[in-house]
């Protein structure tokens, strides 16, 4: 009767229990692939797909830079010849070509962003593109380009009253040249008179 009563009190099942020939099959197993039980957690798995796929597969999904996908590459675990080898291929194949990225990047920000062409091209150099390459995107005359963008950065933070100094600091925040920064400031405070006057 002792012995019945220590079973049903544990609470334990036959299912619970591990069995003893699945945990030897899964010891054998990691024997034959020469890993230990410590080492299973220790050390990092290798990459299954190559670096050329693996590249491949993070430019399918989002346009990067030479210096990013290298980056990428090697947070995955792929060496440095490995990387340098993938990186050779798609270039040579030109899927990988640092100069149209960086225009094409530059073209969609510019047109369609309210960022000032400084903070364009900052973001482009922190995305792994040279200056040479970003200077190469720049338009010559950009000033009309900046004081539009300047105007939705006010419109959207300021009533047209607000305090000249802190629209005009705002702008240099942002990376607006001076000249700009002025000139839309006025311009849109301008806008401000000519709607009040508008609705008298």
């Amino acid at each position: 009767m002792m012995y019945r009563s220590y079973h049903a009190g544990s609470g334990a099942s036959d299912e619970e229990t591990p069995r003893p020939r699945r945990r030897a099959r899964r010891n054998r197993a990691r024997r034959a692939e020469g890993i230990t039980e410590g080492e299973a957690s220790a050390t990092p798995a290798k990459p299954v797909k190559t670096a050329l796929i693996a590249a491949v597969d993070i430019l399918a999904r989002q346009e990067y830079s030479e210096a990013k996908l290298y980056e990428k590459l090697a947070c995955k675990g792929y060496r440095d010849e490995e990387i340098e080898g993938a990186i050779a291929r798609l270039k040579e194949r030109r899927y990988l070509n640092d100069a149209e990225a960086c225009a094409r990047q530059f073209a969609f920000l510019y047109t369609e962003s309210r960022n000032s062409v400084r903070q364009i091209c900052l973001k482009l150099r922190q995305r792994g593109f040279t200056k040479e390459d970003i200077d190469a995107c720049k338009p010559r005359d950009t000033y009309e380009r900046e004081k539009q963008a300047a105007l939705r950065v006010l419109a959207l933070k300021y009533p047209h009253d607000a305090d000249r100094q802190k629209m005009m600091a705002n702008l240099y925040q942002k990376g607006f040249e001076a000249g700009t920064a002025r000139d839309a400031v006025e311009l849109y405070r301008s806008q401000g008179s000519e709607d009040e006057d508008g609705d008298i």
